[in-house]
């Protein structure tokens, strides 16, 4: 979801990291998480660009997938410009509790603009509800929500840019901490070929290979119970002249081989679910 992770100081979250989701009498069932996600995606305030990218994306079957209901309390890790929030926030709201962990503004002036942009899309309570805006960045990831408080944490594309800044084991503890016994941890990440080297660079060109994602986890302490195919590309080859940025929707080579890069698509990508085991 994002290049690099940038570093954060120790400050305080914008939002209060625990929220009460409102009592329910019984918890929501998978049908109802597949009417609130449809009705999310279906969306008149989701934009043409945005709705574009569900076929290479499947938010209703990935959100599925990783046990969404629409009454957890669900963070959201490195949301990027909130494709998946303008999902996520209003088939929570009413029922559920949304939090987008996004990094520190006060680091730089670019990620100050970012939060203000983000916060200004997302404020419209009548269609998202409350989204509640924390600090995510090494040295403070735990203070994005108290202790085995949530159920579900979800993140996309976004590991790459962990293991480039050398944050991604303090994160994936932060994931644990946070979650309660038997929350889940959904992961969504380019994937690289294990019979490959890395490529090079920190980031890795933003591939990764699905072993490595699941030894982080494992060695923070969570369980795999379930990989999907749900988001694989088998046209894409991850070895690009730059990286996964070479493929839509970014095209960073602009209008050299635009039509070959529009034919493979978006990235292959692992879709990966984890628990946090309750003992």
């Amino acid at each position: 979801m994002f290049r690099a992770l940038l570093a954060a100081s120790a400050v305080i979250a914008l939002a209060p990291a625990a929220i009460e989701a409102p009592a329910q009498a019984a918890r929501a069932t998978e049908a109802e998480a597949a009417a609130a996600l449809d009705a999310a995606i279906a969306g008149p305030w989701r934009s043409e660009a945005n709705r574009a990218r569900d076929i290479y994306r499947h938010p209703k079957e990935t959100l599925l997938f990783f046990g969404f209901r629409p009454d957890m309390t669900v963070v959201e890790i490195a949301p990027g410009g909130g494709w998946y929030t303008e999902i996520l926030a209003p088939a929570l709201k009413g029922r559920g509790q949304l939090l987008v962990a996004q990094n520190n503004p006060t680091v730089s002036p670019a990620a100050a603009k970012a939060r203000a942009d983000f916060l200004q899309k997302f404020g419209n309570r009548d269609i998202y509800g409350q989204v509640n805006v924390v600090n995510f960045g090494k040295g403070i990831m735990a203070s994005m929500a108290a202790p085995n408080s949530v159920d579900l944490v979800v993140t996309f594309r976004s590991i790459h840019g962990l293991i480039g800044n050398s944050a991604a084991e303090e994160a994936f503890r932060a994931f644990h901490t946070v979650l309660k016994p038997g929350g889940r941890l959904g992961i969504e990440q380019h994937r690289q070929r294990e019979d490959r080297p890395n490529l090079p660079g920190a980031n890795q060109g933003g591939y990764v290979k699905e072993s490595q994602v699941i030894a982080l986890a494992e060695a923070a302490g969570f369980r795999l119970v379930g990989r999907s195919e749900i988001n694989a590309n088998p046209k894409d080859t991850a070895d690009w002249p730059d990286g996964v940025w070479t493929l839509p929707p970014t095209l960073v080579l602009k209008d050299k081989d635009r039509e070959t890069y529009l034919a493979i698509g978006e990235s292959d990508r692992m879709t990966l679910v984890f628990e946090k085991p309750a003992r």
